[in-house]
C-alpha cells in the first residue's frame, strides 16, 4: 500500500487542500439538518459584533449552492490552480485567494443585500492571472485583453439579466487577478521566485 501511495504527488498543496475542504463542506451541507453548518460558508449582511461575520468574509469561497456549482468552479480551479501555484508559490497563491475572498465578500455585503457563496471570484481571478502569462515590464499581454473581453465582457452583459449569479464577484475576481498579474510580474531580467 505504501508503495502505491508513493506514486502519487501532492503537487499543488494549496489547490488540492482547497478542493478537498470545499468537497467535504459540500458533502456535509447535503446532509439533512446541515443548514446551520452550511451558513458558516455563506456571507451576507449581519451584525458587526458577530465574529462569524468576519470569518464568513473568507469562508464563503468554500461553500457552494450544490454539486453542479462546486464542479463548475473546481473544474477550472484544478486546471489553472496547479500551474499558478507552481509559478507564484503556495504562500503567494494563498494570499491571492484570501484577498480575492475578502474583497468579493466585502463588496457583496456593502452594496447588495443578498447571500454569497462559491469560488467563482477565485475562478475569474485565476483565469485573468493565468492570461497575464510572462508580463514584460511596460507591456500589456494581448492574451489578458482578449480573456478580459471574453470573460469580463460576458459577465457585464449577463449582469443585466435576473439570475442567482453574482456577476460582480466574477468581474471583481477577474480585475483582482489582472492586478496581481501586474503586481507580481518579475522586474526586468528577474524571474518570479515562488514562496
Amino acid at each position: 500500500m505504501k508503495k502505491i501511495l508513493s506514486k502519487f504527488d501532492y503537487n499543488a498543496p494549496v489547490i488540492i487542500t482547497f478542493t478537498i475542504i470545499a468537497a467535504v463542506v459540500q458533502l456535509i451541507s447535503t446532509l439533512p439538518g446541515a443548514r446551520a453548518f452550511h451558513s458558516l460558508f455563506v456571507v451576507s449582511r449581519g451584525s458587526l459584533l458577530n465574529p462569524l461575520f468576519y470569518i464568513r468574509l473568507f469562508t464563503h469561497v468554500i461553500g457552494h449552492s450544490g454539486w453542479e456549482h462546486f464542479a463548475g468552479n473546481f473544474s477550472f480551479i484544478l486546471i489553472l490552480g496547479p500551474m499558478l501555484e507552481e509559478k507564484y508559490g503556495s504562500k503567494r497563491l494563498t494570499f491571492m485567494i484570501a484577498i480575492t475572498a475578502l474583497l468579493t465578500g466585502l463588496i457583496n455585503v456593502l452594496f447588495f443585500n443578498v447571500s454569497l457563496c462559491g469560488a467563482s471570484g477565485i475562478v475569474f481571478m485565476f483565469i485573468l492571472l493565468a492570461s497575464c502569462g510572462d508580463i514584460k515590464e511596460g507591456k500589456i499581454p494581448v492574451t489578458l485583453i482578449l480573456a478580459g473581453i471574453a470573460y469580463i465582457g460576458k459577465e457585464f452583459i449577463n449582469s443585466f439579466g435576473h439570475d442567482n449569479i453574482s456577476q460582480l464577484s466574477h468581474i471583481l475576481g477577474g480585475l483582482i487577478g489582472a492586478a496581481f498579474g501586474f503586481f507580481f510580474a518579475p522586474k526586468e531580467g528577474h524571474k518570479i521566485t515562488p514562496y
